[in-house]
Order: structure tokens, then sequence, then C-alpha cells
């Protein structure tokens, strides 16, 4: 019976994630890891298979959710660079965050690519899982058992975020949640709830809005009305719209509301004031991704949810400030009825 590389994984006490990579990437497994797989391998006499899917097409997949967000552009650039450097092409396609889009994209690129990468995936987890059982896959920013993927921390960033408000004195603070099926925006939550408990602020939880300036406008007058000093919002275009319909109410900010955004996106440096937001270093995931997924062409193997996890950072800018008194809206005086 032939040697496999999950022979390799048990005898060396590694996942098999990481034998793919000691023979797919290597630069991207450390150097005492590396020697003993190679030495277990050439004990057992495994050797990766020396035609390896990749060389049927030499392409491999991208499906985003929405090429329009400043976020992807980036991106994909960088995905694309990593990529050609490994001799490999890029089909893109855009699901328009839409479910039954993204499986027609799978349906359609499955045939022309030798792997596939999903960013910010829409489809339910089990649907990914029996995808990758058929065609060598990667997730970024979205998990599913069994299948390898890479991170962006949402902890560290926005813990930072947090505590950068909590030290301007801010201890109201709202989170604007991004649509129930934005797999980032549940952990984003999540360590903003911790944060948030382990200062003792008061957090206030609004939305769903949709993740677009459209979104952040409709949250603005959510966020005033419950009379809170900062606001968090899912990413950074939801938190655009906030400071343009903030300023369309005669509100300042940092002065009477401080913004958060997350992304770092061009948006960020543009906007007035210029947008305090958590960087997701979508360079180093991009071309994690695609070595992870170079890995498992060259392995022949499926690989493993052994998940990489990518820190993030709080960029201070100009939109958040001291905490000043709770913001309400004027009162008026109710119509006298003759």
């Amino acid at each position: 019976m032939a040697v496999t590389l999950a022979d390799v994984a048990a005898e060396a006490g590694v996942s098999k994630a990481t034998v793919s990579r000691v023979f797919g990437t290597p630069d991207r497994v450390n150097a005492v890891t590396r020697a003993r797989v190679l030495e277990v391998a050439e004990r057992l006499g495994y050797a990766p298979d020396p035609t390896p899917r990749s060389s049927r097409t030499g392409s491999i997949g991208l499906i985003v959710p929405d090429i329009v967000n400043p976020f992807f552009p980036p991106m994909i650039k960088a995905v694309q660079r990593r990529a050609r450097s490994r001799n490999y092409g890029v089909y893109l396609a855009d699901s328009d965050a839409h479910p039954g889009e993204e499986a027609e994209a799978v349906a359609m690129m499955s045939k022309q690519v030798d792997g596939l990468i999903f960013w910010s995936s829409r489809l339910p987890a089990e649907t990914l899982a029996d995808v990758a059982t058929r065609v060598p896959t990667v997730l970024v920013n979205r998990g599913a058992p069994g299948v390898p993927t890479v991170v962006a921390s949402s902890e560290d960033g926005m813990r930072q975020a947090v505590e950068h408000l909590y030290a301007l004195g801010h201890t109201r603070c709202a989170y604007v949640n991004a649509p129930r099926t934005v797999w980032s925006n549940q952990h984003r939550r999540a360590a903003v709830q911790r944060a948030c408990k382990a200062l003792g602020m008061e957090l206030v939880e609004l939305g769903p809005f949709a993740q677009s300036i459209e979104g952040g406008v409709q949250a603005a007058d959510m966020v005033v009305a419950h009379g809170v000093t900062a606001a968090i919002a899912n990413n950074d275009m939801t938190a655009v719209g906030l400071l343009l319909q903030l300023a369309n109410r005669g509100l300042s900010v940092p002065g009477d509301i401080s913004v958060v955004g997350v992304d770092d996106t061009y948006l960020a440096m543009v906007a007035r004031p210029a947008l305090t937001t958590v960087r997701i270093p979508v360079e180093e995931i991009g071309s994690i991704a695609v070595d992870l997924l170079i890995g498992l062409l060259h392995s022949g193997d499926k690989g493993e949810g052994d998940p990489v996890e990518v820190d993030t950072q709080l960029i201070v800018r100009d939109s958040t400030g001291p905490a000043t008194e709770r913001i309400t809206w004027p009162t008026r005086p109710l119509p006298t009825l003759e």
C-alpha cells in the first residue's frame, strides 16, 4: 500500500496541512518542523505527486462578495501578485454577496481552475465543506469544517479600538452590525462585546445594516437616538456613511461623536475627518491564502481546517476624540391642537 500524506503527518506528529506546506511552500514552515517532516517522508518512502493537479490549467479561482467595496481591489491585486510569482493565473468572480450567485460561480470556475479561494463567502459551511472535497479550497475570513482557513484576527484590532475610546473617556459606545450572513461581523461583534465588558463600558448594538455608505447613513440617526458618544462600524464604508449623515444633522465628529471603522481602505484616508479604523493586512492575508492553496495542489491533499490567524491593528486618525456630554436630539414643543 502506498504511503500517503496522512501517514507522514501521523508519524511526524503534525497536521496534514503542515505536511502540505512542507512540500508546497516550505518557507512557511519553521526549519525544525520542516526537517522532521522531510526525515519521516524519506524514511516512509513518501513523495508528493510529481504531476500536480495545477499542471492542468495553471490557474486558481478567487471569489469575492463585492468588487465595488474598496476593500477588495487591493486584496485582488495582492492575490494576483502572489499567484503570478508562483506561476499561476487568477480567475475572478463577484458573487454580489448572494449565495445563489456564489454557487453558480463555483460551478463554472471549478471546471476552469485547479483550486479556489473564497473571500468572505456567504455560502453555508456545509456547502463549502462539500466543495472542498471536490476542488482544493482555501477560505479567507470564513470557517468551515475541515477546510484550510486564513482569518484576520478580530480580537486585537477590535480590543484596541475599544481601549482607545475608553482612554478618551467614552463610557457608552454603539456597535453597528453588518447583515447576519457576514461571518467576519460575528467575530468583530464578539470581540467588541468582550472588550467593553472587560472595561465596564456600556455597549449598544444596532442593526443589522448593509455594509455600504447607505447603510451607515441609515444607522446614523439610531446612533444619535441612543445617546452614545462613540460608534464602531463593521467596516469603513458604513463608517463613512455615519460621518456623512452626522454632518448632515449638524453634529461634529469627533466633537460630538467619535467614529471608528474597520478595514483601513482608501476611504479612511480621504474621508473628512480622516477615519480612525482597524487595519486588515490584505497583502499578507492574500499571500498566505495563495501559498496554502498551491501547497494543497502540489501535495494532492484536500488539507485541513487549521486556521492561520493574521493580526489586525488600530490606526488612529481624526474621527476619534475625547468624550463629550451625551448627545440627544433637540427637544421640540408639542403642537397645540385647536
